[in-house]
Order: structure tokens, then sequence, then C-alpha cells
């Protein structure tokens, strides 16, 4: 729009419409039913403002309202089917409960998130839920100081309500799974290796007190070696087992999908032995009963943990505990890897 140009206001599309301007405001503001407004006035209104590239001062109309209906949410990665499937599931319920979601990727970054929860905040955000965030007691602290609710999703935090899954007791089930399979297919008893995620991850240093406690339950000592938490990253999982050329059964612990790919990037390069591989993963994908030498997933329960985040929005004088849900463990036969020669 050049500078001469004259911004289409309330008085004009008022005009066009043969409507009054304060009627024009109630069908902007999504308040004409409540007024009594025609459906036809409404959306001649909605059409002319459309048609002469009218929008809406969001902050201002706001701070006419007594509420703005916004549910914000961060999210740290699109990567993944849990993450997408969180922001999908997200949406869908917020909308079906009457608010207007807002989701942004922040890249695990924490300066970002924090950016993005000032934007929400400023524009009046009924409550923000920070999903997977690195700091999300910085995030609710100012949140607190802002008036505006925060509960934690995924990862917790002490400031606030947080809802996440029950990483601990899901990574036992695992382990157990695994290891339970190697001594039936293979003749194996372990110890497993660990591969994928972050020691300062809450998440990660749950599953790996739950993998490690199962060894404990049978028996088995893991060396330190076999803890290969070197990030949540295909290339770093690959690279981590890059060096491991086993003569014999082994099994595997894969902490998330993201690790995963590059597992089975390892697990296809192998000359020999692949068959002699068992491995699980915590997290889910279709695809993952098709794995060569893949006996089962963790699939945290997306729909659980977001049915409890809702069930807190809008509440007062909740406590900061961490709200377990339990995940689903869906066991399924391995596939063999295809022998060379």
């Amino acid at each position: 729009m050049s500078k001469d140009a004259k911004r289409t206001t309330i008085y004009d599309l008022a005009k066009l419409a043969e409507a009054s301007p304060s009627a024009v405001s109630s069908v902007l503001n999504g308040t004409w039913e409540k007024r009594r407004i025609s459906r036809k006035l409404a959306e001649r209104v909605m059409s002319l403002a459309e048609e002469q590239g009218y929008s809406v001062n969001v902050q201002a109309s706001l701070l006419r309202r007594e509420r703005s209906n916004i549910l914000g949410m961060i999210v740290p990665k699109y990567d993944n089917r849990y993450f997408g499937k969180i922001a999908e599931e997200f949406e869908a319920t917020a909308r079906a409960r009457g608010f207007f979601p807002v989701v942004t990727c922040t890249q695990r970054d924490p300066d970002l998130e924090f950016e993005a929860a000032k934007e929400l905040v400023s524009y009046r955000a009924e409550c923000l839920i920070s999903t997977g965030a690195t700091d999300p007691d910085r995030i609710s602290a100012f949140c607190d100081a802002s008036g505006v609710q925060s509960i934690n999703l995924d990862l917790p935090g002490t400031l606030a309500p947080s809802v996440i899954s029950d990483n601990y007791s899901a990574a036992q089930e695992l382990t157990g799974l695994i290891l339970d399979r190697c001594e039936k297919e293979l003749g194996w008893s372990g110890p497993l290796r660990f591969v994928g995620g972050r020691l300062a991850d809450h998440n990660t240093s749950a599953r790996l007190e739950g993998f490690l406690a199962e060894h404990r339950k049978r028996g088995i000592a893991v060396p330190q070696s076999y803890i290969m938490a070197t990030g949540y990253s295909a290339e770093k999982a690959a690279i981590a087992l890059a060096d491991f050329h086993p003569e014999g059964p082994a099994g595997i612990f894969v902490n998330s999908t993201i690790s995963l790919e590059g597992v089975v990037r390892w697990h296809s390069g192998l000359a020999r032995g692949g068959d002699e591989i068992r491995y699980g993963c915590f997290d889910w994908d279709p695809f993952g009963p098709l794995l060569p030498g893949n006996v089962g997933m963790v699939e945290q329960d997306v729909s659980a943990m977001l049915t409890r985040a809702f069930e807190l929005i809008g509440k007062t004088d909740l406590s900061h505990e961490q709200v377990l849900i339990p995940c689903k463990l869906w066991p399924f036969q391995a596939p063999l890897a295809r022998r060379e020669g």
C-alpha cells in the first residue's frame, strides 16, 4: 500500500454495507449473534471487509473485550509424529471448546521460547502451554508476573503444573520386552545399549532410570560406555554406533524416533549380523513394525495428556506437582534382517 493510499475504516464498511458502525464492529469482533444481527448482514460485512482489504487491529480489539479466547502453545520441533500430533490435537480440542489456538515452533531454543511466550502474552492469551520447553520456569515466571496461566506439557517445570508421560515406567517395560525377546529369540541375556537423547533432559533421565532399573532387577550390569545419549539427532545416533560391529547377538533401547532413523541407518549398513540384533523405541511410528529387528515401541498418550491439560485451564490455586500419564507399549514380531550372500 502506498503512503497516500487511504486505509479502509469501520465507517467505510458501514457505508458500503448500509449498516451502523456499531453493527459492523460487532460483526468484526465476533459478537454479532449476541446483538441479534442477521447472518445475512454479518456475511455481507465480512465479504466487504475482505474485498476492501480491511484488517482488524487485534490488540486494540482485545482491549475492549473481557476475554481473548486465545490459547497459546509452543512446541520444540515438528520433526516427529509425537510433537506434530500434540500440535494438531491441541488445535482441534481448543476450537471444539470455543478457544482460538496459536501454535509456534521454537526449535529447542530457550531464547526463541521466551520471545514466543512474550508475544503470546502481549496478545492476552488466556493460557500458555509450554511443550517440551528447555527452560519452562523462565516462561512460567514471566506468565505469572503478567497474570497469564501457564501449563507445562511433555517436560516438567517447578513453577506451574506439569502434565508429562510416565517415562520411567514405560522405559522399564520396554527394556523388559527387548531383553525377553533377546533371550527367547537369540538366547542372549544382555545388557542392552541405550541410544539417543540428552542426559540433562528430564525425559531422557527418567527413561534411563527405568532402563537401568530393569537391568538391575535381572542382575545385569550395564557398562557406562553402553549409555550413548548423544542428543536427539539421527546423525548423532548413527555416529554413536559407527564403531559398534557386533560379533553376536545384541540389543538396543532407542530413545525417540528421531534417533531411530540413525539406528536403522547403522543397522542397514552392517555387513553381517543384522539378524541377531533386537531393539525397541521409546516413541511411536506406524512404520515401526516393518523395521528389521524392531520388537516394540512406546506410544505416549497425547490425547490423555491434552485432556488433562485442558482440565487445568482456568483453574486457580493449582499445585505445581507433576501429573503422570501412562504410556502404551506396543509389542510386535520383529521382521528379520535380510542375510547377505
